[in-house]
């Protein structure tokens, strides 16, 4: 019983190997103002679960994010830039092209 105990253990850290954190990193476009944007998206968003690093740049209105993919998607991480009032995108503003609608004259943002 002693060395199935111990062989037990001795496997355990070799279960571990194949649980490797498959790191994503994304560039998030959000709206930001001020430094205190920055502050509150960097507060907020490094808690998300899986989120291993997180940088802001305010003068280029991006925010890049390291994540465990195994843990979270770019989706969930969207959802959380909305749940603190940023939305924030993946497609940068200048390529975001509008769309004229016919019947109505109005520019409607192209998906």
């Amino acid at each position: 019983m002693k060395k199935l105990l111990i062989i037990l253990l001795a496997m355990l850290p070799m279960l571990g190997l194949n649980a490797k954190p498959q790191k994503q990193t994304v560039t998030f476009y959000v709206d930001l103002h001020c430094q205190g944007c920055c502050d509150k998206v960097m507060k907020n968003i490094a808690y998300e679960k899986g989120v291993k690093d997180i940088r802001c740049d305010l003068k280029t209105k991006t925010v890049v994010v390291t994540f465990d993919a195994q843990k979270t998607d770019i989706p969930t991480l969207q959802k959380a830039f909305i749940k603190i009032g940023k939305p924030a995108t993946t497609t940068p503003p200048e390529k975001q092209k509008k769309e004229v609608d016919a019947s109505t004259g109005a520019s409607t943002p192209q998906h």
